[in-house]
C-alpha cells in the first residue's frame, strides 16, 4: 500500500524550493525595474562585476547556462549598452563579454538589492547565510 503523504504537494521539497524563487524572482522583478534589467540579466551582471571579460562559456558555468539560453540575455544587454561582445583574438569561436562604462555604473546602483532582500527576507544574515549553503550542498549532491 503506498503512503499518499509522499505525494502531497506540501511535503515536496522541489515545491518549496520552486515557489521560494517564484517568490525571489517576483521580490528581484520589482527591484531590478528601475535599473532596466532583469533577474537573470542581473546574474550576468554579477559574474561580470567579479570579474571582467569573461567567455560566454565561462558565464554559462558559473550561471549553470547553455549558451542557447545565454546568448539572447546577453544580446539583449549589449543593446541595453551594458556589455560588449566581441570574438577572442586567439580563439574566434569564443566570445568575449565585457562590461561598457554604462554597465560598470550599474553596479552602483545595484549595491543596495542584497540588503533589500535581506531585509524583505527578515532572516538575518547567519541564518541566510546557512540556507545559502545548504541549497549549494543540495545542488552539488543532485548535479552529481
Amino acid at each position: 500500500m503506498s503512503d499518499d503523504r509522499l505525494l502531497k504537494l506540501d511535503n515536496q521539497l522541489c515545491f518549496a524550493v520552486y515557489s521560494a524563487n517564484l517568490a525571489f524572482n517576483q521580490k528581484y522583478r520589482q527591484l531590478l525595474a528601475p535599473l532596466g534589467i532583469t533577474y537573470p540579466q542581473y546574474l550576468v551582471m554579477l559574474v561580470l562585476w567579479e570579474q571582467d571579460q569573461r567567455t560566454v562559456s565561462d558565464i554559462g558555468k558559473r550561471l549553470y547556462l547553455e549558451s542557447s539560453t545565454l546568448t539572447p540575455m546577453l544580446k539583449k544587454l549589449e543593446s541595453s549598452g551594458f556589455i560588449t561582445r566581441q570574438r577572442s583574438e586567439q580563439d574566434e569561436r569564443q566570445v568575449l563579454i565585457g562590461l561598457t562604462l554604462k554597465g560598470q555604473a550599474l553596479k552602483q546602483q545595484a549595491q543596495a538589492i542584497p540588503e533589500l532582500i535581506q531585509q524583505t527576507s527578515q532572516c538575518d544574515v547567519q541564518t541566510l547565510i546557512a540556507l545559502k549553503q545548504q541549497l549549494e550542498e543540495l545542488r552539488s549532491k543532485l548535479i552529481k
